[in-house]
């Protein structure tokens, strides 16, 4: 997990079921706990996206010639 820096106080009404089940997922303690690492993972993960993104643009860029050689492609 991240270190956190920059605290504010916020107030949200969240689905307590729903943090539950990511307490579980996450086996974390606490709710804020909960909270935080769920943010960093969609954080992580949109940074994740875009690298594979932009690597893939990469590829396609390069000129590469993709060959079908399974007739998987052409449906």
């Amino acid at each position: 997990m991240a270190v956190t820096r920059n605290r504010s106080h916020k107030h949200f009404q969240l689905d307590s079921v729903k943090i539950k089940l990511a307490q579980k997922a996450l086996q974390t303690k606490t709710e804020t706990e909960t909270i935080e690492r769920a943010l960093d993972l969609a954080i992580a993960e949109a940074r994740s996206h875009r690298l594979a993104l932009a690597a893939n643009e990469r590829f396609l860029r390069s000129g590469i010639e993709i060959k079908d050689v399974y007739g998987a492609l052409d449906d």
